[in-house]
Parts: structure tokens; C-alpha cells; sequence
């Protein structure tokens, strides 16, 4: 019964991933992914010999993930994520901890009492990517959340750090000593630090992806220490997806995937990059200067960003362009496949608004457009517009593919201040001839675009 359960749970699985690469089917991926849950906790029921552990285990943390679900906000969603994926790299490290220490109880000893090599290395394994899983996902989440800003670590001292896991690993597979088997935990956890600590704000859409992709390996390693091929079945997929997610994001930023995991650029501070602010110039707008002007074009194209995410600004956004649409003006909206915190940040935030999805288009297939733009519309999107990186090889960003908003026969820039981006850099954009600045909270400020129209 066991086994039926989780091959019915492993296919729901494929079919919520499958079902999740589509917005059009992103529902039904949903349904498939909580009833490939349910028959997951189902199959543990039958294989436990004391059914309370399961169940006190799955009404805790059903409960834990009810009171966040409903506490969270979309603007916290990233660091949610972040947050979720150190507790997968946790469970990793404490299971595979418990294997080393208790072997018999997991069937993973010989008839001399040793543990097996092969289990030797799964345990070392899971360890390792566990521990980097863990405090990697923490870094993220405190950069995410803006409590940690981050700084350059020397690449040979990361190196080293690398060096002596693999040194570690090796070893404990061969001796299975303690002090080898804590010398592992220790390194791996300081490793997940190092890795993340110099990765730049531009660059943690991809870290998110990057640390789904760890935390999938970390329970596929669970799955062999436990001998569970459903855990080894959906850890490989989440792994695997996260990886093909991540390789396809640093294509689109024209970034190598090694370039960003081992960024250690200099990361710019927001105080830190003046550079002469105050001798430059821009044009600041009202709302009603907006209005008029949205109000007379024939195309309208809303770039949203992280602002949009703050502010809370999606339904006010939809509200505005349906407005147009009734006037009509061609409205769109354009999503950079980093724009945001998260993979998909943007899109999920229109959807909460009820934005038709054929009005959302992705860079390649809209960049062309703003040539022939009267109006582009760019809520908090700094970074993913900043000309810096198709113009200043010095930049960290430069070569990373942006939104051609600048080409626009209009654009418009809703920001709260001048300050810079999460990246930490100044954007030209702002200080341009066709640039309007509307200074203030993003989503009082639509609304008052809205009243005006």
C-alpha cells in the first residue's frame, strides 16, 4: 500500500510541475501538487508502526503553514521561499545526523556493526549539501528582507573553504570518524555563508532558483538515507527544475550560472554610489501630468518591479489599464525574468490582480515594442531598466539584457525617491530628456492618475 501511495503521490508530482510551467494550467498544477501531498503523509501513515508521530507531524506543521499563509504578504514572498528552503536543508542535516548516529535503526549497518560505505556517502552528501542548503537559505533571507546588505569575500578564501569539504567528505567516507563527521557540518555551514554572502542584489532572483535547486537535492539525499524512493523521486525533480530554472534566468541576463553562484564583484551600497547626484537634473511630474499623458497615447506599456511589490500597487495598476482600454489605448505589461525577488514575482502579483495573462509579455517578445511607445509606465523597476548595463562595462550589471523602456516616446518613473536600486546602482534612465519622474508611494500615486483620468 505504501508503495502504491507514493507512485500515485510521484506522479502528481510530475503532473504539478508540468501543470506550474503555464499560467493557463498553474491551477491544476496546484490541485495535483497539494493531492500528490496528501497521499505522500497517507503513505507514511501506513509505513509507521505508531501512527501518533506522523500525526502530531503533520498537524504542526499544517498549522505552521496556515498561520504564515495568512500573515504573509506578496512582498514577503520571497523571503518566504528563502526562508522555507533552509528548513528543507535543515531536515537534511538533522535525518542524515541521525543515520550516522543511530544506523542500525535506519537498516544501514553490516553484519560487523559498521556502517556501509555506500551509506557513508549518501549520509556525507546529504550532509554537506544540507548544511549549505541551511545557512545559505538564511543569508538569502536576510538579504531578501533587507536586514543584511552583504560584502566581497576573496575568492581563493572561498575556494579553501570548498577544498576542505571535499577534504572532509572524503575522509569521513573512509574512517566514518566523529571529529571528521563534525569537521563537515562545520565547514558545509560555514560554505552555505561564503557562497551567498558576495552574490549582488541584481543577482538573487537566480540564488532564490539556485537554493530551490539545493534543497531538492538535499531531499532526494534524505530519500537514500531513508531508503524513500518518493523523497529521491521529488527531490530530484524540484532539484532538477530549480538548476534548469536557473541556467535559463542567467541566460536571459546574459550571465553564466558559475559567473553568478561565484559573483565576488565589489556589492555597491545604497550610500555608497553619490557619484554627483546632486549636479545631475531630472524632470519631476505630477499625477495629473501623467493622466494627460497616458490619456492621449495609442500604446501604453507598464514595466512593474519591486516598487510595484511594495507599494501594493498590482490592483490599482489593473484598475488604471482597464481605464485606457476603455479609452482606447493598447496596454501591456513587460516582465524581466529577473524582475522582482523571485522567479515569477512579477507575474504572480498581476495575477493576484486578475491582469489577463495574454496582456503580460516577457522581454523578448516585447523589448521591440517600446520603439513605437508612446507611454512606458515603470513602477519600481530600477535595475531591469538601467541603460548602465548595455553602456558602462564597469557596471555589475553590465551585459545583463534590459527592458528598451528609454526608447519610449514617454517614459514614466514611479519610485518613492531618487535613491538607487536593490543592485545599489544609480540609474541614467531617470535623468533622460523624455524621463518623467513621479515622486512618492507607487500605488497613491496611480491612484491618483486614476481620478485624474
Amino acid at each position: 500500500m505504501t508503495d502504491i501511495l507514493y507512485l500515485i503521490s510521484a506522479i502528481c508530482f510530475i503532473f504539478a510541475l508540468k501543470g506550474l510551467s503555464s499560467a493557463d494550467t498553474a491551477k491544476s498544477g496546484n490541485i495535483y501538487g497539494i493531492v500528490g501531498i496528501v497521499l505522500a503523509c497517507l503513505g507514511a501513515y501506513t509505513s509507521s508502526c505508531n501512527l501518533l508521530y506522523p500525526l502530531i507531524a503533520i498537524l504542526l506543521g499544517g498549522s505552521i503553514g496556515i498561520f504564515i499563509s495568512k500573515r504573509i504578504s506578496m512582498t514577503q514572498l520571497p523571503e518566504m521561499v528563502a526562508g522555507f528552503h533552509s528548513l528543507v536543508g535543515l531536515s537534511a542535516l538533522l535525518i542524515d545526523s541521525a543515520a550516522y548516529f543511530s544506523p542500525e535503526l535506519f537498516g544501514i549497518v553490516n553484519n560487523n556493526g559498521d556502517i556501509y560505505i555506500s551509506s557513508l556517502i549518501e549520509i556525507g552528501l546529504g550532509i554537506a549539501i544540507g548544511a549549505v542548503t541551511f545557512t545559505g537559505s538564511i543569508i538569502a533571507f536576510l538579504k531578501l528582507k533587507g536586514v543584511y546588505k552583504g560584502q566581497t569575500i576573496n575568492l581563493v578564501f572561498n575556494s579553501f573553504i570548498g577544498l576542505i569539504v571535499i577534504l572532509f567528505l572524503i575522509t569521513f567516507t573512509i574512517t566514518a570518524d566523529i571529529k571528521y563527521f563534525y569537521g563537515l557540518i562545520i565547514f558545509s555551514l560555514l560554505l552555505g555563508m561564503t557562497l551567498i554572502i558576495p552574490i549582488g542584489g541584481a543577482d538573487m532572483p537566480v540564488v532564490v532558483s539556485m537554493l530551490n535547486s539545493y534543497s531538492g537535492w538535499a531531499a532526494s539525499g534524505i530519500g537514500f538515507t531513508l531508503q524513500n524512493d518518493l523523497l529521491i523521486i521529488t527531490g530530484a525533480l524540484v532539484g532538477a527544475s530549480g538548476a534548469i530554472l536557473s541556467y535559463i534566468m542567467c541566460k536571459s541576463m546574459n550571465r553564466s550560472l558559475i559567473d553568478v553562484i561565484f559573483s565576488y564583484s565589489q556589492i555597491v551600497s545604497d550610500n555608497k554610489n553619490i557619484q554627483n547626484k546632486s549636479n545631475k537634473s531630472y524632470k519631476k511630474g505630477a499625477p495629473e501630468d501623467a493622466a494627460f499623458l497616458l490619456k492621449n497615447a495609442s500604446s501604453v506599456i507598464i514595466v512593474p518591479g519591486y516598487g510595484m511589490a511594495t507599494s501594493q500597487a498590482q490592483h490599482s495598476l489593473k484598475e488604471m489599464g482597464d481605464i485606457l482600454k476603455k479609452e482606447g489605448v493598447s496596454v501591456k505589461y513587460a516582465i524581466h525574468p529577473v524582475a522582482g525577488r523571485m522567479p515569477g514575482h512579477m507575474n504572480v502579483l498581476l495575477a493576484e490582480a486578475n491582469v489577463p495573462y495574454d496582456d503580460v509579455c516577457e522581454l523578448d517578445e516585447i523589448n521591440n515594442s517600446f520603439a513605437t511607445c508612446d507611454v512606458a509606465y515603470v513602477i519600481g523597476a530600477n535595475d531591469v531598466t538601467n541603460p548602465a548595463a548595455k553602456n558602462d562595462p564597469t557596471s555589475s550589471i553590465y551585459g545583463m539584457p534590459i527592458l528598451e523602456v528609454g526608447k519610449a516616446k514617454t517614459v514614466l518613473v514611479l519610485k518613492r525617491s531618487m535613491g538607487v536600486g536593490y543592485a545599489g546602482l544609480d540609474n541614467e534612465l531617470f535623468y533622460a530628456h523624455n524621463t518623467m519622474m513621479l515622486l512618492g508611494d507607487a500605488k497613491k500615486t496611480t491612484e491618483a492618475i486614476i481620478k485624474s483620468l
